[in-house]
Order: C-alpha cells, then structure tokens, then sequence
C-alpha cells in the first residue's frame, strides 16, 4: 500500500512547480539556512565528504555547489586504453543489454520507446536501433557530475520536455515509459565506437541540468523539443572529461550503435565508479582477420 500511494502520489502533484521553487532555493545563498540543509543532507544519506574537494559544509555558498561538489583529484583512475570505454559517473546500473529494434528495456514488464527518448526524432534514432543502452542511476549520496565515456566530438544537444517523475528503482518498475516520459538533455557524439548518444533524464525536484558547452540546457522556456548542431563549433572532449552535472540526483542513458562495443564486468544493480572499465570497442573483420 505504501509503494502504491509514492508511486500514485506522483501522478497529481505539481512535480515542475516543486521542482523549480526547490531549484531557485537551491540556488540561493541563505547562510545559516544552506548550512543546516547541507549538513542534514550529509547525515541522512551518508554522505562521504572525504572524497570531496572540500570536505567542510562551511565550504559551500548555496546547496547547489554542495550537490554538484567536485573529487579530489585523481580520485578517480580513468581506464586506460583507446578501445575501452568507462564509466561516466558514481551511481548503480539499473538496466544494460540491447536495444531490441526500437524498444529498450526499463524494468520487469515495461519496455519504451528509443524514438521518444531522443526527442522524437528518428532520423537520430535510426542509428541506435538493435544497438546496445546502459542506464545508470545516480542517488542523492553520489557524485553527481556526467563524464565522458569516451573521446567524441559533440555533434547535437536536444532538449526534451517532459514530466519530473521520481527515477527511483520503484519508479522505475512501476511507471510506464518513464525515461521518455520525463524532461531530459540529449548529446550526440561522433566518437572511435561510432555514434554514442547521452541522455541525462531530470526528475522530482532536479533543478537543472547542465552540459560544459552550453551552460543551463533544462529548464528552458517552452513545451517542444530544442534542436542545437554543433558541427561548426568544434567541441571535443577526451575520455573522462566532465561533460555535465544534474543539479539534484537522477539517471544517464548511453546508446550505443549496433556491433560497436561490447559491455564487460556489467551486471544489473551494480554500483558503478567514474572512470572504471565498463566495455571494450568490438574487433572489425579485418583486425579478426590480422
């Protein structure tokens, strides 16, 4: 019964307007106010602040610098090895595997749409299809910047508007095409392991999301889906450069082309560390053959 009520409740509250009034606090330098609300934060989820920059609440201005702190440097190892890809952040694997066609798997008896979760657009998705897809979920505990799993040069970002449900383990299993359905920021890579698309979906009580390049992508004005090309711009960014920060928790998404890498050491629930190893670049016939 419990589950049932946090999983309906979802449906009739007011996710964007408790998400934006929580975004604009967050934001805010209120002193004593932020302090407290750090360090409650810290107790209640067992935050490890030795592996911050700066350990001390005190360090720390507005909620929002907290929540998208900075490591220590080297921290850290980012897997070494240009057919290796790694893990872009500190979270959990919810679902790996391949994308069936058109379809991703979400969770026991729920599947959606790879189309719908890149904006819509099938001239974009048409390169994923039968195509391989990890999502991983960060929680409030973890380090909540997106790196690069491998050196690509970026090609698009999309904005996608969308819902703020929970992207929770429960919501997950429970709410039908749910990473479609929420608001989320797409980027598109040239990369070695051909095209590689990142999508950081938003969430209850995410503030924004935010990419290296463009600064604030979500929340922008509007209710359709905004299209940037960067083919002139030049952006290239090596393996394990941050690329983004979700400012309050929530889930990546990489996709993958068919028959270019191959997951290793993955399994569903695992926890994951930025930089570790999570696939290898597929031989082609002629290296087989060499």
């Amino acid at each position: 019964m419990i589950d049932w009520i946090k999983i309906h409740t979802q449906y009739i509250l007011p996710k964007h307007l408790i998400s934006r009034l929580l975004g604009f606090i967050a934001e805010k330098e209120l002193g004593i106010l932020t302090q407290s609300l750090i360090k409650l934060f810290i107790k209640a989820f067992n935050i490890n602040m030795q592996e911050a920059e700066f350990e001390s609440p005190t360090e720390y201005k507005t909620f929002n610098e907290f929540f998208t702190r900075p490591l220590k440097t080297g921290l850290r190892t980012i897997v070494a090895g240009e057919n290796t890809l790694c893990h872009p952040v500190d979270g959990a694997v919810s679902q790996f595997g391949d994308i069936k066609g058109d379809r991703i798997f979400q969770a026991k008896g729920h599947e959606y749409s790879l189309t719908a979760l890149l904006g819509g657009k099938p001239e974009i998705a048409k390169a994923f299809k039968n195509g391989k897809f990890a999502t991983i979920y960060l929680a409030p505990r973890d380090y909540h910047r997106i790196h690069m799993p491998i050196s690509g040069q970026l090609t698009d970002t999309l904005h996608v508007p969308g819902e703020l449900f929970s992207v929770n383990p429960l919501t997950a299993q429970n709410v039908p095409g749910l990473f479609a359905r929420n608001e989320r920021v797409v980027a598109l890579f040239d990369t070695p392991a051909g095209k590689v698309a990142m999508v950081l979906v938003g969430a209850t009580v995410v503030a924004s999301i935010e990419t290296v390049w463009q600064g604030t992508v979500s929340p922008p004005a509007g209710k359709y889906v905004q299209h940037w090309q960067h083919e002139v711009d030049n952006i290239l960014l090596n393996k394990g450069d941050e690329m983004g920060r979700f400012k309050l928790g929530s889930t990546v998404i990489l996709c993958f082309e068919e028959n270019k890498i191959n997951f290793t050491d993955v399994s569903a629930g695992m926890t994951t560390r930025l930089g570790q190893q999570l696939a290898l670049l597929q031989e082609t016939k002629s290296e087989k053959a060499e």
